[in-house]
C-alpha cells in the first residue's frame, strides 16, 4: 500500500460529528501531524466561495469528506428539502474545490441507503441504481449517490483520485441521542436509559421489530477509511471500474430491530417489558452490506456489537449532561 506523507495537510470535513471525531482519533494514532479542521461557524460548507477560499489558502493533500446533514427515519421524512439541498451543496463544493486546488486524494463518505429498497441481500456495490429507493430517506440517498457520481466523474474527466466508502449503520461515542431525530440505536439506548431511571414497566419501540439492520462501530469505520485512503489507486479500482468505484464498509452480520432492542436493554440494565408499535414505519426491510471487496483489500471490522454497545453507553453516561433534552 502507498499513502500520502503524514506531514502533508489533511482536512477532515465534519470533524465535530461522530464520524469526523473518530477520524481525528484514528489520524492521531496514525501519526498525522497536520490535520485541518474548521467548525461550521468558521466555514459554512454550503457556501461555495468560502469553501474555495479555504482550499486555496490551505491546499490540503488529503480530504476526508465526513460532513453531512444526517438523521433517522423521522428526521429524513420531516426535513427532506434540507437533507437533499445541504448534502448536495456540501459535497459539490468540497469535491470541486479539492479538484481546483490540487488535492491528491479525497474520500467521500456515503451511506448504505444508496441501494434500492428491495436490493438482493447482502447488497453488492453493483446494486447501485438497480431499483427504487426507500421512500422515507430518498432525498438523502439521492444526495449521497450524487456524491459517488461526482467522485467518479472527476476521476474520469480530470484524472483525480477521489474515492467513496458506503458505511452501514454507524454508532459509538459522539452519536446523536435525541429521541426524535436520531438513528435507531442511540434512540433505543436513551429510551431504555430513561425508562430504567423512571422505573417504567414498558418501553415501546417504533415499528414491528422485524426489519434487519447491520451496525458498525464508528472507530472501526474510521480505521476502514484510513485503510481505503492508503490503498494504491490501481488496487482500489477508482479508475478501472467507474460503475462501482465505491466500497461497502460493514461487518457482514445483521440482526433484527427486536434483537437489537434486547441487546441495548441488556447493556443499559433495563429489566422491564419491550413492546413494538407496528403503526410506526419500519423503513427498508433489510440492509446488509456485502463487504467481500473490502475484505479482499485487507480490512475487516474488529469491534463486536456488545462490546461496542458497552463503550457507547459508557460515553453516553459520561456526557449526558451535555446532550439536549429529548
Amino acid at each position: 500500500m502507498a499513502s500520502i506523507a503524514n506531514t502533508k495537510p489533511i482536512y477532515v470535513a465534519g470533524h465535530g460529528g461522530m464520524v469526523g471525531a473518530a477520524l481525528l482519533r484514528a489520524l492521531e494514532r496514525a501519526g498525522a501531524t497536520t490535520v485541518l479542521t474548521r467548525t461550521h461557524a468558521d466555514l459554512d460548507l454550503t457556501d461555495q466561495a468560502a469553501v474555495d477560499a479555504f482550499f486555496a489558502a490551505t491546499r490540503p493533500a488529503q480530504v476526508y469528506l465526513a460532513a453531512a446533514r444526517v438523521g433517522g427515519i423521522h428526521a429524513n421524512d420531516t426535513y427532506p428539502a434540507e437533507f437533499i439541498h445541504q448534502n448536495l451543496m456540501i459535497e459539490a463544493n468540497v469535491i470541486h474545490s479539492a479538484y481546483r486546488h490540487g488535492t491528491e486524494r479525497l474520500l467521500f463518505l456515503g451511506s448504505s441507503c444508496i441501494y434500492p429498497r428491495l436490493a438482493e441481500q447482502p447488497m453488492v456495490e453493483e446494486a447501485l441504481l438497480s431499483g427504487p429507493l426507500e421512500p422515507t430517506n430518498e432525498p438523502y440517498a439521492i444526495a449521497k449517490i450524487a456524491g459517488i457520481k461526482l467522485c467518479e466523474s472527476y476521476n474520469r474527466q480530470y484524472g483525480t483520485d477521489f474515492r467513496s466508502v458506503m458505511p452501514t449503520n454507524l454508532y459509538g461515542p459522539g452519536d446523536n441521542f435525541d429521541l426524535t431525530n436520531s438513528h435507531v440505536l442511540p434512540a433505543l439506548m436513551r429510551k431504555f436509559h430513561e425508562a430504567k431511571r423512571a422505573d417504567h414497566p414498558l418501553v415501546e419501540v417504533w415499528g414491528s421489530g422485524r426489519p434487519r439492520r447491520e451496525f458498525l462501530h464508528v472507530d472501526d469505520m474510521a480505521a476502514a477509511c484510513l485503510h481505503v485512503m492508503a490503498l494504491d489507486a490501481a488496487t482500489h479500482g477508482a479508475h478501472t471500474d467507474p460503475r462501482c468505484s465505491h466500497l461497502n464498509v460493514g461487518t457482514g452480520v445483521d440482526l433484527t430491530i427486536a434483537e437489537l432492542a434486547r441487546a441495548v436493554a441488556e447493556v443499559v440494565g433495563y429489566r422491564g417489558e419491550i413492546g413494538f408499535d407496528p403503526g410506526k414505519p419500519d423503513g427498508t426491510p433489510r440492509k446488509l452490506l456485502d463487504v467481500s471487496r473490502l475484505r479482499r483489500l485487507g480490512w475487516e471490522a474488529r469491534i463486536p456489537l456488545l462490546e461496542g454497545l458497552r463503550q457507547t453507553y459508557d460515553w453516553f453516561i459520561a456526557n449526558q449532561h451535555q446532550l439536549r433534552a429529548g
